[in-house]
């Protein structure tokens, strides 16, 4: 049924590429235009030459202008207001339309294989995807994941910068405030300004803990993520080398993009559709984040990564490795050189889907997803995995919920709520000005430099990137660009004599070498991870060994309590030393005669013998 007051679009219904996209573009505009196939109205319009109609589409106005080709196809999709950026291209940008009509025209001429491709990577899916049900499982995943992020940390925050802590994050503050300006409030952007106690620390934490359950059960939302996004910036800040790690600031970029893919109204997430453009966001951060990672690789000129032989030496030398990362080391080196193939193929290749059709996007999804639980299994990452996976769901629409979670756990909207959802105009001019500008700094920062060596980045993009670096909104990704093939490990060990010395037991990095690398993720114990950087170098590099090493000979509770055993329970030692080991893995052989997981060689001191002074 049509209606004089409605806009027509004439298609041939005996194309399959036609009837296919008209289907869809019926449900992104709704009753606003009506679509009729020229085999019964042509005769309507005489003043359209029938050999036009089997050309191109034609759109007759309500005033009888007409249009044809790409540009009505532009002008139909405008009628919903939240489709009107393609029109603005072509009729604002250079080129655009000359470049869109003869593409048009191209697929026109091989409509019969176009069709045959649009259902093969579309399938049967002829609705407008939408997102409702996706934003709420990804909002409520990233709200399990600051819980763990929050809670992970409360329990090592004070023995990592408390005021008996390895780092006093007040005696840091207190040395910058000596050296800067006002600036500093942005420089280093954190609440702890203002108060940097012992029991604010805890206070910030707990918020974080109790915020995170308030997006999970999706209460105050907006609110939530927006306190949520600072406070566990504050606490980066506050933390320096402890929380310096890709996923620290990866959590801080998504959870600052989920304050734009929230709506405004509270428990209710599906009352608006998600921002198609914060959307986009998080397919480029997803993009940029596995893409990198792999030019990461080959622009460094490692050559394990070059060769092949990487993974020979990554399950053994990771930070944290598992006992299923044992396992993955005990596999034949073929397979191992072919994994590396694999993960190339995985990170430089798999991405690009990100973008495509929907078909193709969720193979993407299941690519990425289940190279991420590969690395659950063999290595400790905190959060950074579980966060991925999230990010790796936003790939997957509605309709795919819909066939695997039960009716009650879905968020439906009728189509023509999506189609006449407000626009928000201040909100779509914040988002339209965060998206150019992520994209301008990751290009010209990140992609470009990999991809073409010496290329000079524009004074705009610094300056840009320089501005933007203290709120990590726009991050640089690129993990495991260099192989270790080393596993230098750090033991310290306390004296009341020196003569006899005895070893601090870490929680979970390698020590005692009959017990078993374990499962830690997604929590994140700090200092073990930073004992694993420091062995890599000198102390004289990492200065906060010797101020963890003086610790121990205060005997500080809150930095004992970072550690699995206190070999001095009754008095604290009088004086301390740190030696290094290289430590290897075992094979079955070992494994079965003693039970041994680790295998190790003394390789000298790494910091000599030092005292208290009122003990020297």
């Amino acid at each position: 049924m049509t209606s004089q007051n409605r806009p027509v679009l004439i298609y041939d219904s005996d194309c399959n590429f036609c009837s296919h996209w008209i289907a869809r573009w019926r449900h992104v505009t709704g009753d606003r235009v009506d679509y009729l196939p020229s085999q019964e109205v042509a005769h309507q319009f005489p003043d359209i030459a029938p050999e036009k109609f089997e050309a191109s589409v034609q759109l007759v106005q309500r005033d009888g202008t007409v249009y044809e080709g790409a540009e009505a196809v532009f002008r139909t999709l405008a009628f919903n207001p939240n489709h009107g950026w393609p029109l603005w291209m072509y009729r604002r940008i250079p080129a655009v339309a000359l470049v869109t009509e003869f593409l048009y025209r191209f697929v026109a001429r091989h409509r019969t294989g176009f069709g045959r491709l649009t259902g093969w990577l579309l399938g049967d899916h002829l609705e407008l995807s939408t997102w409702y049900t996706t934003r709420k499982v990804f909002l409520s995943l990233l709200g399990v994941i600051y819980f763990f992020a929050f809670t992970s940390l409360w329990v090592q925050i004070e023995g990592l910068v408390g005021s008996r802590g390895i780092m006093p994050v007040n005696e840091f503050l207190n040395g910058v405030k000596e050296i800067t300006g006002t600036e500093r409030y942005w420089v280093l952007p954190t609440v702890f300004w203002f108060n940097a106690s012992d029991e604010f620390l805890n206070l910030i934490c707990l918020a974080g803990t109790g915020l995170s359950l308030c997006l999970v059960g999706r209460i105050f939302v907006v609110p939530a993520l927006i306190l949520l996004w600072f406070f566990y910036l504050s606490l980066m800040t506050a933390s320096q080398e402890f929380m310096s790690f890709e996923w620290d600031a990866l959590l801080l970029e998504a959870g600052f993009l989920a304050i734009f893919l929230a709506p405004s109204g509270g428990r209710h997430l599906a009352e608006s559709p998600p921002s198609p453009l914060v959307l986009f966001l998080y397919r480029f951060l997803l993009f940029r984040l596995i893409f990198l990672s792999g030019m990461a690789k080959l622009a460094s000129g490692d050559p394990t990564w070059r060769d092949g032989t990487a993974l020979k030496f990554h399950f053994e030398t990771q930070p944290l490795p598992t006992w299923g990362g044992w396992y993955a080391h005990q596999l034949p080196s073929w397979l191992q050189e072919f994994s590396v193939g694999g993960l190339f193929v995985t990170q430089l290749v798999v991405p690009f889907f990100i973008f495509a059709p929907r078909r193709l996007r969720h193979t993407a999804c299941a690519v990425l997803a289940g190279f991420q639980l590969l690395i659950i299994i063999t290595g400790n990452y905190a959060f950074f995995n579980f966060l991925t996976l999230a990010l790796c769901l936003l790939l997957l629409d509605d309709a795919f919920w819909k066939k695997w979670l039960p009716e009650r756990m879905v968020c439906t909207q009728p189509q023509e709520h999506l189609k006449r959802a407000p626009v928000n105009k201040s909100k779509q001019w914040a988002v339209g000005t965060l998206t150019a500008t992520v994209i301008f700094v990751s290009v010209t920062q990140d992609l470009i430099p990999l991809v073409f060596k010496g290329h000079e980045v524009p004074s705009l993009s610094k300056t840009i990137h320089n501005w933007f670096r203290p709120l990590h909104i726009v991050n640089s990704y690129g993990l495991f660009a260099v192989m270790t093939t080393k596993r230098p490990e750090i033991v310290i060990e306390g004296s009341m004599d020196g003569e006899t010395w005895k070893a601090y037991e870490f929680k979970w990095k390698p020590g005692e070498l009959k017990r078993a690398p374990e499962f830690v993720a997604p929590h994140q114990p700090r200092l073990d991870w930073q004992m694993w950087f420091a062995a890599l170098g000198g102390y004289r590099q990492n200065r906060w060994v010797m101020q963890f090493m003086t610790r121990l000979l205060e005997g500080a509770e809150p930095v004992l309590h970072l550690l699995k055993s206190n070999p001095f329970p009754n008095k604290p030692p009088g004086q301390i030393r740190a030696v290094v080991y290289e430590y290897k893995f075992t094979d079955f052989s070992d494994w079965r005669a003693d039970g041994s997981w680790w295998r190790r060689e003394l390789k000298g001191l790494y910091v000599p013998v030092i005292k208290l002074p009122e003990s020297a």
